[in-house]
């Protein structure tokens, strides 16, 4: 089972915490742009582009970790139009802030995490059916 993770860097602790926690359970990480830091030319930021859009793609999993960045936003809108699984985690329940949230955030398609982080790892590990060909089992919808 492959993901993707967005966020912003300003959530990089949690992020290679979520990755290190799923990838400890055998799941494959598509891409980890945390890696990238002090990027200074448009060239750089097309090839990263480039190579999360790739990512993004081959991942069954999309998670996106609030707050989030333009990027994420953008990786979301791909994951959507993919029909990719999509994990939305906050901490607190922003998404559900109507003067905060995206009409996005809104749709079936998005299971909804709130709480601890370690409930965002037990949630995908849950829905996720390994005897289904690997694909996510959302028929029971998180908070």
């Amino acid at each position: 089972m492959k993901f993707y993770l967005a966020s912003s860097f300003k959530n990089i602790d949690n992020v290679r915490y979520v990755a290190k926690q799923l990838k400890s359970m055998g799941y494959l990480q598509t891409y980890d742009w945390t890696m990238h830091t002090g990027i200074d030319s448009l060239q750089e930021l097309a090839a990263i582009g480039a190579k999360e859009k790739e990512a993004v793609l081959r991942a069954d999993l999309f998670i996106i970790m609030l707050p989030a960045g333009k990027g994420s936003h953008v990786e979301l809108g791909l994951a959507l139009g993919a029909g990719k699984a999509i994990f939305m985690y906050s901490a607190n329940d922003e998404m559900n802030d109507i003067d905060k949230t995206s009409t996005f955030y809104q749709l079936p398609e998005v299971q909804k995490i709130i709480g601890p982080i370690d409930d965002l790892v037990l949630t995908i590990n849950k829905s996720c059916d390994r005897t289904n060909m690997g694909m996510p089992n959302l028929s029971s919808k998180g908070t």
